[in-house]
């Protein structure tokens, strides 16, 4: 009897299934017990179909699903799949945080560089750019200013103004040259006087001369020397200057020169010619213009007027 009712409960069981057409479907998905990644469990979950909450399939499904669970999440298993999931996550971890780390760094030196280019851009020209631009603006400004007081300076020249000259002595003899050439000799002293007058507002000049000649027939009969000296700004000073002259031949020059008892007996022409040289340093030794003046003088020796200056305003040019 027990049999029949075995039997008539798997029948009845049976007839019971597909009488329930309107009954929903159930399905339990269970996790794989051989699954050690966390993404391969959520997908290897098995399915198993129950037809009802209250029949014996659905609850043997969830007791085989809660076991198949149970099993899979065992403490030892759960463990060793947690040391697993943790250690290949430190480890996955520890690369990508490398691979942040060069990424970061790269990432630092090209916005550096391009920090380091736009400060390059913001400020423009290099310091030492400026500097050179400084210097090279200063020896312009320099220079230009350099020509204006070499300009100004070269419109304030040096005056030389003739005074007077007087024959102190003029004698005329005979004799030989070194060679043993006899001719005409004259000796003759002289001093010339002459007024030099700096003009110049904000410098002074340093004045010396080229030696001052007194000629006769173009033969040299006396010399003379201007000693240097230093002249200050719109000022002046006389200069006396002796010209001397000792036994000098005159060679065929001196048959036109009549003498008595060693003097001359008429007016001889004489001619006088000197350069003066006048240096200013405006700026230093940067800026120094220079002068000259020369000094042309025809004029003429009266034995009557010995020792007496006469003035050479009227017989001399400027050049």
């Amino acid at each position: 009897m027990s049999s029949t009712h075995h039997a008539k409960t798997d029948s009845e069981v049976t007839s019971l299934a597909p009488s329930s057409p309107n009954r929903p479907v159930y399905y339990v998905q269970s996790p794989s017990r051989d699954s050690h990644d966390g993404e391969k469990t959520t997908n290897s979950f098995h399915s198993t179909p129950i037809l009802s909450p209250m029949g014996s399939p659905c609850r043997q499904s969830r007791d085989s699903s809660s076991t198949r669970y149970s099993g899979s999440l065992k403490p030892g298993s759960q463990k060793s799949s947690n040391g697993s999931r943790s250690n290949s996550g430190r480890h996955h971890n520890h690369r990508h945080r490398k691979g942040d780390k060069q990424q970061w760094k790269e990432f630092d030196a090209i916005e550096e560089e391009g920090l380091l280019d736009d400060d390059a851009y913001s400020k423009g020209v290099p310091r030492r750019c400026y500097f050179l631009a400084f210097l090279v603006g200063f020896f312009l400004l320099f220079t230009f200013f350099s020509l204006i007081l070499w300009g100004a300076s070269r419109n304030q020249k040096p005056v030389v103004s003739m005074k007077s000259i007087s024959y102190n002595e003029f004698g005329v003899q005979s004799g030989m040259d070194f060679s043993g050439v006899a001719t005409v000799m004259v000796s003759m002293n002289s001093t010339v006087k002459l007024i030099f007058r700096n003009t110049g507002t904000f410098f002074g000049v340093h004045v010396t001369s080229t030696p001052l000649v007194l000629s006769f027939s173009q033969l040299t009969v006396a010399t003379g020397t201007i000693k240097k000296f230093y002249q200050g700004r719109k000022s002046q000073r006389t200069v006396t200057v002796s010209l001397i002259g000792n036994k000098i031949p005159l060679y065929g020059g001196g048959v036109d020169l009549m003498s008595k008892e060693g003097k001359p007996v008429a007016p001889v022409s004489l001619t006088l010619d000197f350069k003066v040289r006048a240096r200013a340093y405006v700026l230093g030794r940067l800026v120094k213009p220079k002068f000259y003046k020369r000094v042309q003088c025809n004029i003429v020796m009266d034995p009557k007027k010995m020792n007496v200056p006469i003035s050479l305003k009227k017989f001399c040019t400027y050049i």
